[in-house]
């Protein structure tokens, strides 16, 4: 078996993402306890989003917009202006949050780079993930950029034509198992797991049970070496 293409996802694979969506999320609480309990807006917040991803997609302005709409229905008619102005502004912060990679991650990308070709494969905003990348300095590792709406078996297997190449050539690693893996597998790739710490709840599934493509790996520093089991 000789890989031909790695494709990686970004948020919370190469940088840090969620933990800025965590602590956004953690003021919004803190804002709106006078109305309602920690895990009553929790939960209210998580079935809003839900519901408006199909609207607005992934990424930062579509929380900052679910958020405002989590803040209306508990807090009714005592919503203040200044509430909202605050909400619109952690929105902005998390647009602007400054990128912070992994330890290691440009080492590893090149490491990866000199096995076969690296394509991003990314959802969400493209104006923001677009100045994510290019604040990151790591674009140049990379042979193809994809920022996709969402990431479904009919993605990658789009993806892996225009690269031409088989499925079976081609490595998908990333931090959420519903987005990055599963989607992958279904189209006849390779998938490495590398969790992260505060993943959001959206992004979780169930792990495939013995399945011959599938790894989990501590760290994308172990995804070179895994690779070379596959020769």
């Amino acid at each position: 078996m000789t890989i031909q293409l790695i494709c990686l996802d970004a948020d919370d694979t190469l940088w840090h993402n969620m933990r800025h969506f965590n602590a956004t999320e953690d003021a919004l609480l803190d804002m709106l306890r006078p109305f309602a309990d920690a895990d009553v807006t929790r939960e209210r917040l998580i079935t809003c989003e839900t519901r408006n991803l199909p609207l607005y997609g992934y990424g930062a302005k579509g929380f900052t917009l679910s958020m405002i709409e989590t803040a209306v229905e508990l807090a009714g008619d005592a919503l203040s202006a200044t509430m909202i102005e605050q909400i619109l502004a952690a929105g902005r912060a998390l647009l602007a949050h400054p990128v912070q990679l992994f330890d290691g991650v440009e080492d590893t990308l090149r490491a990866l780079a000199d096995i076969a070709p690296l394509v991003l494969v990314t959802k969400g905003d493209l104006l923001h993930q677009e100045s994510k990348l290019a604040a990151s300095g790591l674009g140049d590792l990379f042979s193809g950029i994809e920022i996709v709406s969402d990431k479904t078996a009919d993605t990658f297997r789009g993806l892996f034509a225009r690269h031409d190449v088989e499925p079976a050539s081609a490595v998908m690693a990333g931090d959420s198992m519903r987005s990055d893996i599963l989607p992958a597998l279904e189209a006849g790739a390779w998938a490495a797991f590398i969790p992260q710490e505060g993943a959001w709840a959206h992004e979780r599934a169930r792990a495939p049970s013995d399945h011959a493509r599938f790894v989990q790996l501590e760290r994308l520093a172990d995804l070179p070496g895994w690779i070379a089991t596959l020769g």
